[in-house]
């Protein structure tokens, strides 16, 4: 139940992520869907391939379906016509919703198909980011993970943190809802005070 939550909060959120990219880049209405269903999806059958099962989104239709209804209550609400979604409230927001939820969902399916910490890790890792990497792929740029600052972080450090829980046998729901908080809480907290991991072409050797 956990899993499924944190499954269909980080659909809707990348959802809205993968849109507002597609319109910045002024992509025709198959693109702004393929791009939305990619940053959506993407990390999620990435994950599922990993770990040798079926993919969620591809064996149950609710998953695109809550896609493609969000991306046509978009376009209805004429969110396309506005202007900087990156630099909005409303995008950092969903963008760090989705972060978080996909995070988890990672992790718990990591532990549930019994992998170590570095698995745990990795899966978080890839489930938060993977969607993203193959959007900014698809749209000729840098992935965002690689000049992002703080960003990939978060999904690492809560990786860890869903180890941790479940190592202690602490994987309940409120536990796991506190850790979603606090992964939408760092994330906005990095966004806006601008931290960055070091970067060596900025150092004096």
């Amino acid at each position: 139940m956990i899993l499924e939550y944190a499954e269909y909060i980080g659909i809707a959120a990348f959802t809205f992520s993968g849109f507002y990219i597609a319109v910045r880049h002024n992509l025709d209405l198959l693109g702004i869907f393929i791009l939305s269903f990619l940053t959506a999806l993407g990390g999620g059958i990435m994950r599922d391939t990993i770990v040798g099962i079926a993919p969620i989104s591809l064996t149950t239709i609710y998953p695109m379906l809550l896609v493609f209804i969000l991306v046509n209550l978009l376009i209805l609400l004429n969110f396309h016509k506005k202007q900087e979604y990156d630099r909005k409230p409303i995008f950092i927001v969903a963008d760090s919703i989705g972060l978080a939820s996909f995070s988890i969902s990672g992790g718990l399916v990591a532990i549930n198909s019994g992998y170590e910490i570095s698995g745990v890790i990795i899966l978080s890792f890839i489930t938060a980011v993977g969607g993203g990497i193959l959007r900014d792929i698809l749209i000729n740029e840098i992935p965002y993970i690689l000049k992002g600052g703080f960003y990939a972080m978060v999904s690492i450090i809560i990786g860890v943190i869903i180890y941790i829980l479940n190592f202690f046998d602490n994987l309940e729901f409120f536990y796991i809802s506190l850790l979603f908080v606090f992964g939408v809480i760092l994330r906005l907290i990095a966004f806006y005070k601008k931290w960055e991991l070091p970067n060596i072409y900025n150092k004096k050797f």
